[in-house]
This record gives C-alpha cells, sequence and structure tokens, in this order.
C-alpha cells in the first residue's frame, strides 16, 4: 500500500499540472456569445473564474499529497491513521473537481 501511494502521488501531480497547462490555451468561442453589462464576454468570465478555482485547488491538492507523503514516510508500519485516509480523500475529490472543470473548456 506504501508503495502504490508513492507512485501514484507524483502521477496525480502530474496530471493536475497537465490539466493546468491545457486550461491556458485558449479554443474557438461561440459567435452568439453573451455580453456583461460591462462589455466582457460572460463566458470569458466564468471561464477566468474556474480557472482561479482550478488553480487553488491544484495548489491545495500539492499540499495535500506533500502532507499525505511526509505522513507515509513518518510510520513505519503498514498501517494508515485516520487522518491519513481523510487526506487521500480530499486529494481524490479535489482531482475530480479539477478534472470535470476542465472537461467544461
Amino acid at each position: 500500500m506504501r508503495i502504490r501511494l508513492r507512485q501514484g502521488l507524483p502521477a496525480a501531480a502530474l496530471v493536475c499540472f497537465a490539466a493546468l497547462l491545457c486550461a491556458q490555451f485558449p479554443r474557438d468561442r461561440d459567435a452568439s456569445d453573451v455580453r456583461l453589462p460591462s462589455g466582457k464576454s460572460q463566458q470569458e468570465e466564468i471561464l477566468k473564474e474556474e480557472h482561479k478555482k482550478s488553480l487553488a485547488d491544484a495548489a491545495e491538492l500539492m499540499e495535500l499529497a506533500e502532507e499525505l507523503k511526509i505522513e507515509l514516510e513518518k510510520n513505519d508500519r503498514h498501517v494508515l491513521s485516520i487522518p491519513a485516509i481523510k487526506k487521500t480523500e480530499r486529494i481524490e475529490k479535489l482531482a475530480k473537481q479539477i478534472r470535470s472543470r476542465m472537461r467544461r473548456y
């Protein structure tokens, strides 16, 4: 279990960074884009906010992954603590949120 988690954490981090890089490349926008009263594109503003959320979630994801790694290295037994399991659940939830936002782009 310990080896698999160590291998999975860097892979999860790479997936998140790849998703964030893909989000930076603009896609073709629909010609009938709705404009806000300020004149800005509503879709662009939504995408900007989602990008900010994804960046914040990715930062939290990296922090949790690092904390989990430290905790796993600290323990010499093959038993995970309840807080470690909760961290893995939070990591999974954040990764899914980021992935779902990336699919909407």
